[in-house]
């Protein structure tokens, strides 16, 4: 029977090979695992900023509940600005011929969450947003599922958890990290799906972020939210909630606020 027995330069180029062919595994894996995390999304951002209707009438907080009444004062309407005096406050402008829209503010101090009188199941959202450095406030839809709002502009994306801006509190961390440098206007558009409940009154479908946009770029794409996730209102999950602005952490400023309810499929 005729045998061949390796020779030692044969067994070193195996050795090579496989270590080869390994060093690429891993690589392509690392690839993978970059871009699941980079926020690369192939779907085209949602842009609802002139779409559905409108929360927030830029006169008044008509429409709107207090969580704590008795903190109700930290609430108004005004033009906002990044406190030239103070980096970690917005302050209201004085009005003038230039003055911006008015918009939702909370100012500082010891505030309280708001959420509308009105309740939605499925909807597209779009809400603007304003904080300064050093704030922390949440987008809850249905005053269950928050999208975290916070002061974190300039954290590289591959360091980004949950209870970033822009994270679905305590769930998933968003893809990618456009904040815009404080005391600019951020946006979030949103499509939202409502858990789904049998005629029990038994869930049978979690609450879904169908997609969320941050400043126009894709950063959640079909996340499920199987419990509310933290600061929500009292209650518990249900077909219909009301939108909530959070108001018991720092001073935020919202507007343009424009909601558009979608059939249940």
């Amino acid at each position: 029977m005729d045998t061949q027995i390796p020779t030692k330069r044969s067994v070193a180029l195996i050795a090579v090979l496989v270590v080869a062919s390994v060093a690429f595994l891993a690589i392509g894996i690392r690839a993978a695992d970059e871009k699941k995390h980079a926020g690369k999304s192939d779907a085209a951002a949602v842009d609802f900023k002139d779409k559905g209707e409108p929360l927030f009438n830029g006169k008044d907080l008509s429409g709107w509940k207090f969580a704590d009444p008795n903190k109700a004062k930290l609430w108004s309407v005004a033009a906002v600005q990044l406190d030239p005096k103070d980096k970690n406050q917005l302050a209201a402008i004085v009005e003038s011929s230039a003055t911006p829209p008015p918009a939702m503010f909370r100012a500082h101090g010891d505030g309280t969450d708001i959420y509308t009188e009105k309740t939605f199941g499925d909807v597209q959202l779009h809400v603007e947003f304003m904080i300064p450095d050093g704030s922390n406030s949440g987008v809850y839809l249905m005053g269950q599922y928050e999208v975290q709002v916070l002061s974190n502009y300039g954290k590289p994306d591959n360091k980004l958890g949950p209870s970033d801006c822009g994270g679905i509190y305590t769930i998933k961390a968003p893809d990618s990290n456009p904040l815009k440098p404080y005391g600019e206007w951020n946006s979030y558009d949103i499509v939202f799906h409502a858990p789904r409940f049998d005629a029990a009154g038994k869930k049978v479908e979690n609450a879904k972020f169908v997609q969320v946009a941050f400043n126009g770029k894709v950063i959640h794409e079909n996340v499920e939210a199987p419990h509310p996730t933290g600061g929500q209102l009292p209650g518990g999950e249900q077909a219909k909630g009301p939108l909530m602005l959070q108001g018991n952490h720092g001073t935020v400023a919202f507007r343009n606020i424009r909601i558009t309810e979608l059939p249940t499929k």
